[in-house]
């Protein structure tokens, strides 16, 4: 391998990589260690089936940062965004809502469940847009650290406090209620109709414990309204190629600084020795040196697994231990001789080219899947989001056939009957079961399907508790209190050992903003001889 690295990064996730990329175009000798086969982390496309290629776990495009797009040169290196724009909900009488086709389009959709919501809806999405013009810019923030505020952290702040004042002062309002409030309480401020209000809802309980019910849901909900798609804030898309195409356009861009990405390689331990990272222990027993180690691990997969108690503060273990990292998601993999056809919306059409979820037709469809997943049992009824990327990209399936991927919540890590290794497939019959109340010929469409649990996507992905977002995305376990208050700037107590991954602001979804923001403060701390000294 040449020697010692200046840098490893443990994990090739799509967070691991771009900040490689960053870092070897800093100057610095890079290694990438990915324990899977295939990098990407949860980003990935794998063929499961001969000539059917999937989107295995993370399926839609938005979070995505466009300055690292520009940076890196993605779009030369094989990236391409296509359009995701329409949102369809069947109801469970034969209704349906389909959005996505234009504003006057949307509005008459709307008001044939209300007209006054129909008239709410681009003021909701506007209210949503200036909100997040404010928040945006986080996304590319270092934490301010409470114990020690440096000038250009007070004028990063001094900077937000500008942009929020400039808000109307209905917005302001609105923005700091959201903060706390809940995703259900939002919208019953703006909307009447409970099938409008089911088809919004579950946004704000992605990578969270809650029901859309629980305080802090309502800025869950704006997080995920903080992206863009081909420069349309808001907007969703697909990856051409599946999601791996992210993957593997940042680890070209990385390559191409002349950093050195390793498959197959899993890390057994972080070595410390004198308080400072000295470099990393594959479980093949090689050991690889380096002045650097930046773990795009989740937090506690770093610390309570790769790295020994006594090399690190109790009080930091502690805070570790105490991060709430439960999944609540199962994903289901499915490749279709047809399509689906939908009962509500029979036939092609662009309702199958975009999001598709069942939801109920009332909020209360999703509180009661929540009852059912607090009391440790799947949801009798669970809510469904779906996509069929290969209705806008033909190199996913045969010509005819398709992939469809379907997250299934509210699903526990650990159910409170059996386990997940010989229950697993009920998960697919379950899924199953609901889609076809909508979309009949659902089964026998099936020629092949994937299951997988939250377990799986602890122990395939090494995703901890199976939380597809490396910790819950709470209020308290954001920004500055992510992974820990003080700890939120990409630093550990541990020497010349940084994290890069989705437990680091600003949180989780295919954003890459971590691993940015965390290359940006190891090159800041090189500069200034405050790393790389054992």
């Amino acid at each position: 391998m040449g020697g010692a690295f200046d840098v490893i990064v443990v994990g090739g996730g799509h967070n691991g990589l771009v900040a490689a990329a960053y870092l070897a175009g800093g100057g610095l000798k890079t290694l990438v260690v990915e324990r899977r086969q295939v990098l990407g982390g949860a980003c990935v496309t794998e063929e499961l089936l001969p000539g059917y290629r999937f989107s295995t776990a993370s399926y839609v495009c938005s979070l995505l940062r466009p300055e690292i797009v520009r940076d890196l040169r993605l779009n030369r290196h094989g990236l391409e965004i296509l359009p995701c724009s329409t949102s369809f909900t069947p109801f469970p009488d034969g209704r349906s809502l389909l959005l996505g086709l234009g504003g006057d389009e949307d509005a008459r959709r709307i008001a044939r469940l209300s007209r006054r919501d129909a008239e709410a809806y681009p003021r909701f999405n506007s209210a949503l847009a200036r909100m997040a013009d404010v928040v945006r810019p986080t996304l590319a923030m270092t934490p301010p650290d409470p114990s020690s505020l440096r000038v250009g952290d007070l004028l990063d702040l001094m900077q937000l406090g500008r942009r929020f004042r400039k808000l109307p002062r209905a917005d302001q309002a609105l923005l700091i209620k959201t903060m706390t409030m809940s995703c259900a309480g939002l919208l019953d401020e703006w909307f009447e109709s409970p099938e409008l209000k089911a088809t919004l809802a579950a946004t704000g309980t992605i990578g969270t414990y809650g029901s859309p019910r629980t305080p802090g849901t309502a800025f869950v909900f704006l997080h995920y309204y903080l992206g863009e798609a081909n420069g349309a804030p808001g907007a969703w898309g697909f990856v051409r190629g599946g999601m791996g195409g992210i993957a593997q356009a940042v680890a070209d861009a990385a390559r191409a600084a002349g950093t050195v990405i390793r498959v197959g390689a899993p890390v057994e331990r972080i070595l410390v020795e004198d308080g400072a990272a000295t470099g990393v222990v594959l479980e093949s027993g090689e050991e690889i040196r380096g002045r650097l180690v930046v773990s795009n691990a989740d937090p506690k997969r770093t610390f309570l697994k790769m790295i020994g108690p006594s090399d690190i503060p109790p009080e930091f273990v502690r805070g570790i231990e105490n991060i709430r990292c439960t999944g609540n998601s199962a994903k289901i993999n499915l490749a279709l001789s047809e399509p689906p056809d939908f009962r509500a919306l029979p036939g092609d059409g662009p309702h199958l080219r975009g999001s598709i979820q069942v939801c109920g037709a009332d909020p209360a469809y999703l509180e009661e899947a929540f009852d059912d997943f607090r009391s440790g049992r799947p949801s009798r009824r669970p809510y469904l989001d779906m996509v069929i990327p290969s209705t806008v990209d033909d190199t996913l399936a045969p010509a005819g056939h398709h992939v469809m991927s379907i997250s299934m919540k509210f699903i526990p890590y650990r159910p409170t009957e059996g386990d997940w290794r010989t229950r697993r497939e009920e998960l697919g019959d379950l899924a199953l079961d609901t889609l076809a109340e909508y979309a009949s010929n659902i089964r026998r469409a099936v020629i092949y399907r994937q299951v997988l649990t939250p377990l799986c996507f602890e122990e395939v992905y090494g995703l901890t508790g199976g939380n597809i977002c490396h910790g819950d995305m709470a209020l308290d376990q954001l920004f500055a209190m992510r992974p820990l208050w003080g700890w939120a700037r990409y630093r550990t107590p541990v020497r010349n050992l940084y994290m890069c991954g989705a437990g680091t602001h600003p949180g989780g979804g295919v954003m890459g903003a971590p691993g940015r923001n965390a290359a940006r403060e190891i090159l800041k701390d090189l500069r200034r001889g405050r790393a790389g000294r054992s």
